[in-house]
């Protein structure tokens, strides 16, 4: 089989993590005196309780599959229009070489706005997730299919240790089973299959049912605008994960609103926040 898009990246990954010989306890130390982070699944919860989808919108410049999105973006002015729009959380891409990103955009975007923000990257281990926190993500993406069932619960410790929240990005039943066994309290579903990179929209809702109550689950890839959304909310997802659609946007202030103003059932034990 022909190597996909994840491969060709992850490869490139490990061999660059393979020549990193830092020492993870001595970057730790350095770490002890920044301030908290903000709650990513918090604000995500938050949202969703007052019976509204939660948005986190993306930073992201290109697509391995697509190309050039928004080369020339401005990370701050894009994170203001988000927290404008009413996004609850920012993603940021911080890979160069297949997205174009950098840590200097999550900087950039997470400095201009009171948002808790997702470094999103490839982690394969300790020194990625410390690098997170320390270039001031407050959540950290592990995706299960890249670190498999062994790799994840000592890296979710980690990030909970340094007061970060682990998105745990799962594509069927298998990872889901992964996630919740490492210990994960925020789960993604990307609906994008991870050989062919096309769009299963049925995929989230089919594992939305197998989500245990008090998880806070995120459906990501594949959404457009609230028509994709909805679904999605009315399956239970607590947020969507948007970027190309946002930054293709001629107004990503509009396009976020208009997703943020999805409806989202609220148990019924628990009434929207301004109740009478």
């Amino acid at each position: 089989m022909a190597p996909t898009y994840l491969d060709r990246i992850v490869d490139w990954h490990r061999a660059r993590a393979a020549t990193d010989h830092r020492d993870p306890g001595a970057l730790q130390a350095e770490l002890a005196d920044l301030p908290p982070c903000r709650g990513f699944a918090a604000a995500l919860r938050a949202r969703a309780e007052t019976g509204r989808l939660a948005v986190v919108a993306e930073v992201k410049r290109r697509s391995p599959s697509k190309g050039p999105l928004a080369p020339d973006l401005d990370p701050a002015d894009l994170a203001r229009r988000y927290e404008a729009g009413g996004a609850s959380c920012l993603s940021v891409l911080t890979d160069h070489e297949f997205f174009g990103g950098s840590p200097e955009d999550l900087a950039a975007a997470r400095g201009a706005v009171g948002l808790p923000v997702l470094r999103k990257d490839f982690t394969l281990g300790p020194l990625d997730v410390l690098d997170a926190r320390r270039m001031g993500a407050d959540a950290v993406l592990l995706i299960a299919a890249v670190l498999g069932p062994l790799q994840l619960g000592p890296l979710v410790a980690l990030a909970e240790q340094l007061g970060m929240d682990a998105l745990v990005e799962v594509h069927d039943e298998r990872e889901l089973a992964w996630a919740l066994d490492a210990g994960a309290a925020l789960v993604g579903v990307n609906q994008r299959d991870l050989v062919s990179f096309a769009v299963d929209p049925e995929r989230a809702r089919r594992l939305a049912a197998a989500m245990p109550a008090g998880l806070v689950t995120v459906a990501e890839s594949g959404i457009g605008g609230p028509a994709d959304a909805g679904p999605l909310a009315a399956a239970g997802y607590h947020a969507v994960l948007v970027g190309e659609s946002l930054v293709r946007a001629p107004d990503p202030q509009a396009a976020v609103a208009a997703l943020a103003s999805v409806p989202r059932p609220v148990p019924a034990t628990q009434e929207p926040a301004g109740a009478p």
